[in-house]
Order: structure tokens, then C-alpha cells, then sequence
């Protein structure tokens, strides 16, 4: 079991920042990655059909080993978490906007959360903003297209910039001091975001909070690995030449890319 893969999925490429903070975090331990790119973006989609992709790949992942799943997707873990909970037998660790470090860290309260449709749309987000919000300003902003341009392999450039623009601009009128990323897509446009925001405003995303859950959950069950390099393998429903290519430029190394129908 110690040696099992942590089993991570999203619609995309997106969760990579996320599987970055993990394999900084637990360098040992083996991944295995499911970019469900047939279906990306999830954003758009209906709550139900992300629930039924979720369930397919998480099933997917744990016919692969997976000793734990990681739902590094904010749309997916808003639509589908409690039901993969309920549905399989190892630990689920989703995500959410991080709301409650930017409240902690918001000199002035005014937040802006960067997020897709479904994600704003959920009842998880509500609940979160009951919670957390108390006291704060949060300013929504919804971001049709800007997965797109991280699945393409666009980071920084003219497009993306002009992109941005257009989103950011509401943050910028309404004076918010802290963006939180709602979206594993998001941390990939994180400079050109803060170059575009100025060096005043913090941005922010739950990246590293999940690796830190992760590694909790292991040691709760002292199912870490011990020891060896961790090996990466990603899985997709799209095409894999092209996934591999842009999965390997957003990760830094070459990727391991294996297409699966699903």
C-alpha cells in the first residue's frame, strides 16, 4: 500500500499545479495522473455530468492502485465531492477557493475569487462564503476561456494578456487587495495576473494546503511511502501526443502520457 500512487484528476492540465505542490511536498511518493481532456473544461458543464465523469475517472485511478484520490479540480470538488466520499473506500481530498487565508491576510477586505461558473455556482462556495466570508467584501468573478488557454499551452503572451484584461478589470474597480484562484488552471497565469494586478495585490491559491492534507491523510493511515523517487504517469481521454506536449511544458520534464477511453 506504502508504494501505491497517489491517484490526482482533473478535467485538464490545471490540476498539475496542484500535483506540483504534492510531489514538492512528498517527493517519494509515485503519481498518477487522469487529465480528462475529452470533457475539459468541467466548468460549463452540468453539476450532474461532473458528478458521473468524477465517479468514472476516480474509479479509473483506483483501478490503477491508487492509494488515495486527490480531486484537483474546484469545479469537480464542488459538484462531485461528498458523492465520491460516499462511493469509494480510500481517502478523498478535494479543494476549495481559499477564502478563509485570504480573509486572514486581507489588510483590507476587499477579496476577489477568480473562478469558473460551476465552481460560483455550487453550494460548496456558498457554504464557504457563510463560513469565511463574515466582515469582507468578496468580489466574484467568473472566467469563461482562461482554461482554455492553459490547456493550449498559453501562459503569458498577448492573447492571455488581453484575456485578462477584460476579467481582471472588475477586481480592479471594485480596489480588491487579494485574489484568490479558484481554479487548478489559474496558478499557471499567476505572473501574468500579478504583473497586471500590481505588486500590492496578493494572489493566492489552496495548492499547497492540499499537499499538506495529503500528507496528513498518509500518515493517518502510515500509508507514505518510505523511500525512492517518485514516478509520475498521466492518463487522458485526449489526444496524447498533444497532452504530452503541453503537459510537459506546464510540468517542466518530460511526461509519461498513456490515452485511455473512458
Amino acid at each position: 500500500m506504502n508504494n501505491a500512487p497517489i491517484g490526482i484528476f482533473d478535467s485538464g492540465l490545471g490540476g498539475l499545479s496542484v500535483a506540483r505542490e504534492i510531489r514538492d511536498l512528498l517527493p517519494m511518493e509515485d503519481i498518477l495522473y487522469f487529465a480528462d481532456t475529452a470533457y475539459c473544461p468541467y466548468g460549463g458543464r452540468p453539476a450532474e455530468q461532473i458528478r458521473s465523469r468524477s465517479l468514472l475517472v476516480t474509479e479509473r485511478l483506483l483501478a490503477g492502485g491508487a492509494k488515495a484520490t486527490v480531486v484537483a479540480c474546484n469545479s469537480a470538488s464542488a459538484a462531485a465531492l461528498e458523492s465520491l466520499r460516499e462511493a469509494v473506500e480510500v481517502p478523498v481530498v478535494g479543494l476549495e477557493p481559499a477564502l478563509k487565508p485570504a480573509v486572514r491576510i486581507s489588510p483590507s477586505g476587499r477579496i476577489g475569487i477568480m473562478a469558473t461558473i460551476a465552481t460560483l455556482g455550487a453550494d460548496r462556495y456558498d457554504r464557504l462564503v457563510e463560513n469565511y466570508g463574515n466582515g469582507v467584501r468578496i468580489f466574484a468573478q467568473a472566467c469563461p476561456g482562461l482554461v482554455e488557454h492553459v490547456e493550449r499551452g498559453e501562459t503569458s503572451g498577448s492573447a492571455v494578456e488581453e484575456s485578462l484584461l477584460d476579467l481582471l478589470a472588475p477586481l480592479k474597480q471594485a480596489g480588491v487587495d487579494t485574489i484568490v484562484l479558484g481554479c487548478t488552471h489559474y496558478p499557471f497565469l499567476r505572473d501574468a495576473i500579478s504583473r497586471l494586478m500590481g505588486p500590492e495585490v496578493k494572489v493566492i491559491d489552496s495548492g499547497a494546503a492540499v499537499a499538506r492534507q495529503v500528507d496528513r491523510v498518509l500518515k493517518a493511515s502510515a500509508a507514505l511511502a518510505s523511500d525512492g523517487r517518485g514516478r509520475f504517469k498521466l492518463l487522458t481521454t485526449g489526444d496524447a501526443p498533444t497532452v504530452s506536449t503541453i503537459a510537459s511544458r506546464l510540468w517542466g520534464e518530460d511526461l509519461e502520457v498513456e490515452r485511455v477511453d473512458l
